[in-house]
């Protein structure tokens, strides 16, 4: 090794003499510091050597966890490169088991032995997120019923349902709204019925009358549609509503503004007067001055 451990200090010495108890610490950090070391000159090439560090029992304890979570990592890729090369071997060897008939419907049948063995060892390589991915996907394409999806439309499609979902409860709100406004008029005609039909209920004395004006002046409103109506299909553009347009609102936002600069032109000019005495004559005699 480039940088030997350093070996116990006198006082250690001496108390391992004497104690068995330190002797036994002392061995075991000796162990440590070995093992350490060889695990430190396995990671580096011959011809470098690792570089030179503080030596306590804190940086042993790190050391050592660095080492043994190594050497689980190592032994995990050791374990999943066995399995790929066992299931790549078993693909060949039933590869090799099919008879080498040219014929197409072996070859097709072959090459789908392959691809679902390949479907298969992916699926079983996927963390959880990506079944929970694929399944998603899965499940939105038969609900979609289609076999083959690109997930840009399965995309597209769910945008478009929730905005139909949107549309559909903004609906249903307006129709629950109108639900209730008609159940309420419902209740309030219900009861105007009932009083109506009491045997108690007598009418205004003045219904009559009222009645009478009611029927006078939705006679003469309606001769009044029927005029409006003759000058509309005889003057169309006479009656045309118009809607401004931006030019129109833009103008009159111009027109407006110069309204303003005049405004404050003249409240200017009446502000020089209003120190002026309120008799015409010194007013007259100041202003001159």
């Amino acid at each position: 090794m480039a940088y030997p451990h350093g070996s116990l200090s006198r006082h250690d010495e001496a108390a391992a003499i004497f104690s068995p108890t330190v002797a036994r610490i002392a061995a075991s950090t000796a162990r440590d510091w070995a093992y350490v070391d060889s695990w430190l000159a396995s990671k580096f090439p011959p011809s470098r050597s690792p570089p030179f560090f503080e030596r306590n029992q804190d940086t042993l304890k790190i050391l050592l966890s660095l080492a043994a979570a190594n050497e689980v990592a190592d032994e995990e890729r050791r374990l999943l490169a066995l399995v790929d090369a066992s299931a790549l071997q078993g693909l060949v060897h039933r590869d090799g088991d099919l008879s080498p008939n040219p014929d197409s419907g072996d070859r097709a049948l072959r090459l789908q032995r392959i691809k679902a063995d390949l479907l298969d060892l992916v699926h079983c390589a996927l963390p959880k997120e990506g079944i929970d991915a694929l399944n998603s996907l899965a499940k939105l394409a038969a609900l979609r019923g289609a076999a083959f999806v690109d997930p840009e439309d399965l995309g597209r499609d769910i945008l478009n349902l929730q905005g139909r979902k949107f549309e559909l409860e903004h609906m249903s709100a307006r129709l629950y709204a109108l639900e209730r406004h008609v159940l309420h008029e419902t209740e309030s005609a219900a009861g105007l019925s009932r009083r109506w039909r009491h045997d108690s209920f007598k009418p205004l004395p003045n219904l009559a009358k009222q009645n009478l004006d009611l029927q006078r002046k939705i006679k003469l409103m309606s001769s009044q549609l029927d005029d409006l109506r003759e000058r509309l299909r005889t003057k169309p553009d006479a009656i045309r509503v118009t809607h401004p347009t931006i030019e129109d609102v833009s103008r009159e936002e111009q027109e407006l503004l110069t309204l303003l600069s005049r405004k404050k032109k003249l409240e200017a000019q009446i502000a020089t007067f209003g120190d002026l005495p309120s008799d015409p004559i010194p007013a007259k005699r100041d202003l001159h001055r």
